[in-house]
Protein backbone atom coordinates (compact mmCIF):
# COMPACT_ATOMS: atom_id res chain seq x y z
CA UNK A 1 0.00 0.00 0.00
CA UNK A 2 2.83 2.92 1.23
CA UNK A 3 5.50 0.80 0.14
CA UNK A 4 8.01 3.52 -1.03
CA UNK A 5 6.96 5.68 2.30
CA UNK A 6 7.99 2.23 4.12
CA UNK A 7 10.44 1.55 2.54
CA UNK A 8 12.06 4.99 3.41
CA UNK A 9 11.48 5.06 6.49
CA UNK A 10 13.15 2.15 7.15
CA UNK A 11 16.05 3.36 5.57
CA UNK A 12 15.88 6.76 7.48
CA UNK A 13 15.90 4.86 10.58
CA UNK A 14 18.99 2.70 9.48
CA UNK A 15 20.62 5.68 8.15
CA UNK A 16 19.86 7.15 11.64
CA UNK A 17 21.24 3.90 13.52
CA UNK A 18 24.71 4.11 11.90
CA UNK A 19 25.18 7.69 12.36
CA UNK A 20 24.25 7.68 15.84
CA UNK A 21 24.73 4.48 17.49
CA UNK A 22 23.85 5.58 21.40
CA UNK A 23 21.07 5.82 20.08
CA UNK A 24 20.44 2.81 17.88
CA UNK A 25 19.76 0.60 21.57
CA UNK A 26 16.39 2.42 21.46
CA UNK A 27 15.20 -0.45 19.22
CA UNK A 28 15.77 -3.02 22.17
CA UNK A 29 14.59 -1.34 24.85
CA UNK A 30 11.05 -1.57 26.42
CA UNK A 31 8.60 2.06 25.90
CA UNK A 32 8.77 2.49 29.15
CA UNK A 33 12.71 3.01 29.52
CA UNK A 34 13.30 4.45 26.02
CA UNK A 35 10.68 7.25 26.97
CA UNK A 36 12.49 7.89 30.32
CA UNK A 37 15.76 7.93 28.17
CA UNK A 38 14.18 10.80 25.48
CA UNK A 39 13.16 13.10 28.71
CA UNK A 40 16.89 12.26 29.94
CA UNK A 41 18.34 13.28 26.72
CA UNK A 42 15.79 15.73 26.46
CA UNK A 43 15.25 14.67 22.97
CA UNK A 44 12.83 16.58 20.94
CA UNK A 45 11.67 13.62 18.91
CA UNK A 46 11.98 9.48 19.07
CA UNK A 47 11.44 6.94 16.59
CA UNK A 48 10.91 3.46 18.07
CA UNK A 49 10.08 0.23 16.97
CA UNK A 50 6.98 -1.80 18.60
CA UNK A 51 7.37 -5.09 17.41
CA UNK A 52 4.32 -7.21 16.42
CA UNK A 53 6.21 -10.46 15.22
CA UNK A 54 4.93 -12.41 17.68
CA UNK A 55 1.96 -14.23 19.64
CA UNK A 56 -1.05 -12.64 18.90
CA UNK A 57 -0.11 -9.98 16.48
CA UNK A 58 -3.82 -8.49 16.89
CA UNK A 59 -4.55 -7.72 20.24
CA UNK A 60 -0.65 -8.27 20.97
CA UNK A 61 0.51 -5.47 18.54
CA UNK A 62 -2.57 -3.30 20.00
CA UNK A 63 -1.17 -3.36 23.46
CA UNK A 64 2.28 -2.89 22.58
CA UNK A 65 1.38 0.19 20.58
CA UNK A 66 -1.08 1.09 23.97
CA UNK A 67 2.07 1.05 26.31
CA UNK A 68 4.08 3.28 24.20
CA UNK A 69 1.36 5.92 23.57
CA UNK A 70 0.84 5.54 27.36
CA UNK A 71 5.14 6.05 27.94
CA UNK A 72 5.61 8.91 25.77
CA UNK A 73 2.01 10.90 26.56
CA UNK A 74 2.80 10.58 30.13
CA UNK A 75 6.11 12.39 29.54
CA UNK A 76 4.58 15.03 27.75
CA UNK A 77 5.50 13.80 23.98
CA UNK A 78 2.55 13.81 21.11
CA UNK A 79 1.64 11.03 19.12
CA UNK A 80 3.34 12.55 15.79
CA UNK A 81 3.12 9.08 13.14
CA UNK A 82 2.66 5.22 13.42
CA UNK A 83 3.89 3.45 10.22
CA UNK A 84 3.24 -0.26 10.22
CA UNK A 85 6.20 -2.39 8.50
CA UNK A 86 4.66 -5.46 6.49
CA UNK A 87 6.88 -7.47 4.88
CA UNK A 88 5.52 -10.50 2.92
CA UNK A 89 2.10 -9.83 3.65
CA UNK A 90 2.95 -9.77 7.32
CA UNK A 91 2.69 -7.42 10.05
CA UNK A 92 6.14 -7.06 11.75
CA UNK A 93 5.74 -3.92 14.16
CA UNK A 94 5.58 -0.14 13.60
CA UNK A 95 7.58 2.60 13.49
CA UNK A 96 6.12 5.09 15.87
CA UNK A 97 6.88 8.66 16.17
CA UNK A 98 7.23 11.30 19.34
CA UNK A 99 7.51 14.31 19.38
CA UNK A 100 7.52 16.95 22.44
CA UNK A 101 5.61 20.21 21.63
CA UNK A 102 7.22 23.39 21.39
CA UNK A 103 7.02 26.08 24.03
Amino acid sequence: MHRPLTAALLAFALAAGAAAPARAGLFDKNPDQVAQDAVTKDLRAVTLWVDASWGFRNQGAANALSRAHQAFVSRGYDVVSVEPYIENGDLQGFFVTYQKPRG
